[in-house]
Parts: structure tokens; C-alpha cells; sequence
């Protein structure tokens, strides 16, 4: 007995490092599914180890370093074949960039619920445009250290690498976070208006996504319906469905992406991304935001009038009804 209880935190520790460089390996073989080549370097429209890094850094904290770690260090061995001083240099900036997305977030007060307009933008411009500059840097460097690209490609292929980043963090990052807060349903849920979003959502994605007549702006409404009504449960899976569809679409040379060069693609679809993930995020943000002040409100009110019935018994338990709705029929 005490010598399990001594080796339960190294089982724990150990199967924490397992699990998170599993799920880190896992999404980025999902993410090369739709690779393409930018001047001869592999790139991904979204790459969703970033965002299942910091996920992961935002759960567990630092604990999730060394999975992190291990699970960039095969993912980039992975595409190399080989473990090289390269290997490693691209590894590191790959597990740097969600640590310091990590660090710059704790420091600004980060809210993991994203129930602040501020928890929104911090995650935008720090947790994804900032940070990812490590792992862009690192990786469009390394090619070029090693002459497997020209120097006047480098940042071509550094913009590409930096918007697939901030791409995973932004679409996948708030989906993870959503996921903490998942529980059973209630009957009372909104299960009418939430199946209809859910249909309206995916063949309205497709139709967008697919049709050459350009479409695509058919995606914000829905975007906008699923942040009112749902907030970030809405709008973060929506934004995320978006963005697969619209790269599939977009590798594929089908729809609106027809015609155009990858480099065209590319930007089209960081444009677009960029767009669905500014909209889902600071819209859910901001709703929440609202809703959480209203509720102080209300608890206020409460407590005040707790406040004048202590004070006055009798006459505030029969006028703050009526006043009550006078201000609600003002309104």
C-alpha cells in the first residue's frame, strides 16, 4: 500500500505525458490530411496541434509541457523521417509557441469560460497572433538554415506557417474549452432550436463552401444565430465546421476557391478563418458579457430588496412587485 501510493503521482504524471503527445500526434495527422506546398515547404491551411497545446496548457497548466513536447517531437519526425539538430530546433519552437500563449494569457487575466469580451481579444491577438510567431519563425527558419529554401521565400512560407498556427488556435482552442463545461442535457434545453442550428449549419456550410457561385458569406448569419442564442457552445463548433469545409473546399480547388493558385487559396482561407473566428469569438464573448452583468443586476436587486424589507417590513414586499413591473413595462 505505500508503495503504490508512493508511484501513483509518477503513473499519473507519466500517463498525463502519454495522453496529451497522443492527442497532439493525433491532431496533427489530421492536419496534414490537407497539407499543401508552399515553395517546396509542407504547410496546413489549420494546424490543430497548436490549438490542442494550448487546450491542454489552459487545463492542466505546465504539467502538460513534456507531453506537449514529445508529441511536437514526433509529429515534426513524423514529416522529416528522421531526428535531426532541425528536428529538434522546429520541435522546440513548435512547443514554445503555446507555452508563451499560455504565459501572456495568465498574465492578461485570462477567463478560461471566454465569458468577457477582453478573454475574446486576449486570445485573438496574444494566445494565437503573438505567440505563434515562435513556431513560425522557428520552422520557416530551420528550412532556410538548412538551404531547403531560398531566403527570398522565407517569408512566404513564415505567413503560411503563422496563419495554419493561429488558425488552430483560434478554431480548436475555444472548442476544448467548450468541452469542460459539457453535461448531460435537461428536457428543458432547447433541443428544437439547437438541431435546427445544426442542420442549418452544416448544409448551409456546404452550400457556401462548395457552390461556385461565391456564396460564402451565407456562413455569418449562422455564425451570428449560434452566438446569440448559444454563445460559445454555438458559435465555437460552428466557427470550427466552417473552417474544415472551407479548406476542404479550398484544397480541392472546388467553389469559390476554383481557379485560384495554392498561394491564392492560402490567403483566401486565412482571410476567411480569420473572419469566422473574430465573428464566433468576440460575438459569444460579448453576449456572455451582457448576460453576466444582467445576472448582477438581478442579484443586486435581490439583495437590496432584502435590504428594504429588513427596513421596512410590509411595505417592501408588497410595493417591489408592482414596482418591479412598472420598469419591466417601461422597458
Amino acid at each position: 500500500m505505500i508503495r503504490s501510493e508512493k508511484t501513483r503521482p509518477y503513473l499519473v504524471a507519466a500517463l498525463r505525458v502519454v495522453i496529451v503527445a497522443a492527442a497532439y500526434y493525433g491532431a496533427a495527422r489530421l492536419g496534414l490530411l490537407r497539407q499543401v506546398t508552399v515553395h517546396g515547404a509542407v504547410v496546413t491551411p489549420l494546424w490543430p496541434p497548436s490549438g490542442i497545446a494550448l487546450g491542454c496548457l489552459l487545463y492542466l497548466g505546465m504539467r502538460a509541457l513534456p507531453g506537449i513536447a514529445v508529441g511536437s517531437l514526433a509529429a515534426v519526425a513524423m514529416l522529416g523521417g528522421t531526428v535531426t539538430l532541425s528536428t529538434l530546433a522546429v520541435a522546440a519552437g513548435s512547443t514554445l509557441a503555446p507555452v508563451a500563449a499560455y504565459l501572456l494569457l495568465r498574465r492578461a487575466g485570462f477567463h478560461r469560460e471566454l465569458d468577457r469580451l477582453r478573454d475574446g481579444v486576449a486570445l485573438v491577438f496574444l494566445g494565437a497572433m503573438a505567440a505563434m510567431v515562435i513556431s513560425a519563425t522557428a520552422g520557416a527558419g530551420m528550412l532556410v538554415v538548412n538551404g531547403k529554401l531560398p531566403a527570398s521565400d522565407f517569408w512566404s512560407v513564415w505567413a503560411a506557417w503563422w496563419a495554419g498556427d493561429v488558425m488552430g488556435v483560434l478554431m480548436v482552442t475555444p472548442v476544448l474549452l467548450v468541452l469542460r463545461r459539457v453535461r448531460m442535457p435537461r428536457i428543458t434545453d432547447r433541443w428544437t432550436e439547437a438541431g435546427a442550428l445544426l442542420v442549418v449549419a452544416v448544409v448551409g456550410t456546404v452550400v457556401a463552401t462548395q457552390s461556385s457561385l461565391s456564396m460564402i458569406y451565407l456562413v455569418f448569419p449562422i455564425l451570428v444565430w449560434a452566438a446569440l442564442r448559444f454563445q460559445l457552445a454555438g458559435s465555437a463548433p460552428c466557427a470550427l465546421l466552417v473552417s474544415v469545409l472551407a479548406i476542404v473546399a479550398g484544397t480541392d480547388g472546388v467553389g469559390p476557391f476554383a481557379g485560384h493558385t495554392i498561394v491564392e487559396v492560402m490567403i483566401n482561407l486565412t482571410v476567411l478563418n480569420g473572419a469566422v473566428a473574430l465573428t464566433a469569438l468576440l460575438l459569444a464573448a460579448v453576449v456572455a458579457e451582457q448576460q453576466n452583468i444582467r445576472h448582477r443586476i438581478e442579484h443586486a436587486c435581490e439583495e437590496l430588496a432584502e435590504v428594504v424589507d429588513q427596513l421596512a417590513p410590509g411595505r417592501s414586499a408588497a410595493a417591489w412587485p408592482s414596482r418591479a413591473r412598472d420598469e419591466r413595462g417601461n422597458r
